[in-house]
């Protein structure tokens, strides 16, 4: 490709909004225009690196059995009725009406879909199993959409959904995705993790995400080095401590102290870390239980945890608080407390701890388990973050924590939109069963930017060449000026080409710092620049993306030489 026959738009600066490296290079180096919030065009530079993303991911499906398919973008409201998440799928759902007043959306997911094909086609259970997958735009309207392509609105994603006749059968093919989502991410130069997950509004049993490891990234993620153990921090177990409680040394004493309602002032007040104070944190039920969940001080709620043992909850307002303790939020505790009480592992493995005292400006300390607050075993769970050097859940080591982006997440639905929807085949016996589901999808346009996140340098974009817009830059110093440099440009161009290799000839009439500029931005692996001066000599000088510095090579062996590289 010739630039003079392409379109290149790269900008000096980035629009101040654009607050993640992705974000930024992306808009500098004309991969993707704003159209509106978390709406973007793919540029062709963008769209070129787009579809390569496209093809691995449909070569490795259809390598794994995946049939493709393609359902329609607006779906009816009817089917969202069947499996009741109409109403249920929240304001991300982008709700429309036709002319004839009839109620459609714009599909954030395609279970729905999906399964209809499937009670509709699939009769017999010599059909099963079936993985279709399509490659299609997602639209869900983000509270706020940032990050560029990240978390854009509009978005470009792989769903598959398989169908089978035994749970066995969705495990082989759930295993299968495993292997295919590893074998998709490694060909595209990736460093990811795969990591056990919480099934969230898909819903399902088993679950796992796929993350590309990057400083910028949403979510948190706990594994042990010595082991293959990997969690969504979300999901990742904090195992109760290993040591038993230790006995009573200290007497309860009741201590006044004003103004001190934070883990922080407590600790610097006592003197002592926040892994000696105990936090009290005050939720309702969705039945409208008060009820106090116990911390130790430095650890952190984990909402999803709470969630599976109380159901919906929501933290207690200030005259919940005052109501069923008798005192403000600060200074809440355990002792002599009218309601129920569930404790963390850790929390419930302190002794001699510092709690709030259930009165106003006042805490105790030295307060134990047994003797000054009575817990039962049962009302002991994981409720907490795990934090780095954590024992591993699978007892091989101890934790440390990364960060991470969500590109791939695999799901076994089982039963749940094909009980809803009634998609039953018949076995062997003649008789209807239900099918099991499984769900795999890949964010496509989140790859680029993921890719990115991991993959760029002070000058632009270094991504992997596997995802690279083109393979290959000639960058020609006075091209329209000097009859040896078109001639040598031109024919290295034509056999590189002529070699299946993605060239892009830089046939402007730009100062040389103009071009290196625009090249390293846009992230073409390796430039080959010709200049009369080298010609002379009969060399060219090669430079790959990542290299600190050129390398002079005579023009007849440059070809070789790139093609050694790619």
């Amino acid at each position: 490709m010739r630039v003079s026959n392409f379109f290149i738009s790269t900008l000096k600066e980035a629009p101040s909004e654009a607050e993640l490296p992705s974000h930024r290079l992306m808009l500098r180096a004309g991969y993707i225009r704003k159209l509106s919030s978390g709406l973007y065009t793919w540029m062709p530079l963008g769209l070129r690196v787009l579809r390569k993303v496209e093809a691995v991911v449909r070569e490795e499906m259809d390598k794994s059995g995946g049939i493709e398919l393609l359902m329609p973008a607006v779906q009816p409201a009817e089917l969202w009725q069947e499996t009741g998440r109409w109403e249920v799928f929240g304001p991300q759902m982008l709700k429309i009406k036709d002319r004839h007043d009839n109620q459609f959306c714009f599909g954030p997911t395609h279970e729905e879909v999906i399964t209809d094909i499937a009670r509709r086609e699939i009769k017999s259970y010599r059909q099963l199993p079936l993985n279709f997958y399509q490659i299609q735009t997602k639209f869900r309207d983000e509270v706020r959409p940032r990050f560029g392509v990240m978390r854009a609105r509009e978005f470009v994603m792989k769903d598959a959904y398989s169908f089978h006749s035994s749970f066995d059968s969705l495990e082989q093919t759930y295993r299968v995705m495993y292997e295919t989502y590893t074998r998709i991410f490694t060909r595209l130069g990736l460093q990811f993790r795969a990591v056990a997950a919480d099934t969230g509004a898909i819903g399902g049993s088993g679950s796992h995400e796929f993350h590309v490891l990057a400083d910028s990234g949403e979510d948190a993620l706990a594994f042990c080095p010595d082991s293959d153990y990997a969690a969504n921090v979300e999901l990742a177990e904090a195992v109760a401590p290993a040591a038993p409680r230790a006995s009573a040394a200290q007497a309860m004493q009741k201590v006044i102290t004003p103004g001190q309602k934070t883990i922080e002032e407590v600790a610097a007040f006592f003197d002592t870390t926040a892994q000696r104070v105990l936090k009290a944190i005050a939720v309702m039920t969705h039945e409208n239980e008060f009820v106090l969940l116990l911390l130790r001080g430095d650890h952190q709620l984990n909402e999803i945890k709470a969630n599976k043992i109380l159901g919906e909850f929501r933290f207690a307002s200030e005259d919940e608080v005052h109501r069923n303790m008798n005192c403000r939020t600060g200074y809440i505790g355990p002792v002599n407390a009218k309601v129920r009480v569930i404790a963390d592992r850790a929390a419930a493995a302190m002794s001699d701890f510092i709690c709030g005292a259930n009165d106003d400006g006042f805490h105790f300390s030295g307060v134990n388990f047994g003797r000054d607050v009575q817990l039962e075993e049962a009302n002991v769970h994981d409720l907490r973050n795990v934090v780095a050097g954590d024992a591993s859940p699978d007892g091989k080591g101890i934790l440390e924590l990364c960060r991470g982006i969500e590109v791939g997440h695999i799901f076994q639905l089982r039963t749940k939109y094909s009980e809803s929807l009634q998609a039953t085949y018949l076995d062997e016996n003649g008789k209807a069963q239900v099918m099991e589901m499984g769900c795999y999808g890949i964010g496509v346009s989140r790859i680029v930017a993921a890719a990115i996140e991991q993959n760029f340098d002070e000058r632009g974009i270094t991504i992997p060449a596997g995802m690279a817009p083109f393979q290959v830059a000639i960058a020609p110093i006075g091209f329209k000026k000097s009859e040896a440099v078109r001639n040598a440009a031109e024919q290295l161009y034509a056999d590189l080409s002529a070699a299946g290799i993605e060239v892009l000839l830089d046939d402007r009439d730009e100062r040389p710092g103009v071009m290196f500029a625009d090249l390293e931005l846009i992230g073409i692996p390796h430039r080959i620049v010709i200049g009369d001066r080298g010609l002379k000599e009969g060399n060219v000088e090669y430079q790959g993306r990542r290299d600190s510095a050129a390398q002079v090579v005579p023009l007849q062996d440059v070809a070789k030489l790139v093609q050694s590289k790619l």
